[in-house]
C-alpha cells in the first residue's frame, strides 16, 4: 500500500465475488487490499471528474425530454 499509516475497515463481499478477489490477488501476485484500495480510488476519480464535467456544464441552457423530442421531429432525426 502507498499510505503510511493504512486504516483497516471490515468490508463483507458476496462469497463469488471474494473468491475472484483473491484469484485476481494470487494470480496478480497482489494483496486484496491493493486490489480493492485501487479499484475505489478508481472509481473515486471518476467521481471527480463526473462531478468537474457537471460543474462545467452549469451554463449551458437547459431544454425539456418534451422540446428535445420536438426539436429532433422537426429536423427529421426521428
Amino acid at each position: 500500500m502507498s499510505g503510511t499509516s493504512a486504516k483497516r475497515s471490515t468490508i463483507y463481499f458476496d462469497p463469488e465475488l471474494h473468491q475472484a478477489l483473491r484469484l485476481k490477488a494470487a494470480s496478480t501476485n497482489r494483496s486484496v487490499s491493493e486490489i480493492v484500495n485501487e479499484a475505489v480510488s478508481r472509481a473515486l476519480k471518476e467521481d471527480q471528474e463526473d462531478l468537474a464535467a457537471f460543474g462545467d456544464r452549469t451554463a449551458e441552457p437547459t431544454i425539456s425530454y418534451e422540446e428535445l423530442l420536438d426539436d429532433l421531429k422537426k429536423h427529421g432525426r426521428i
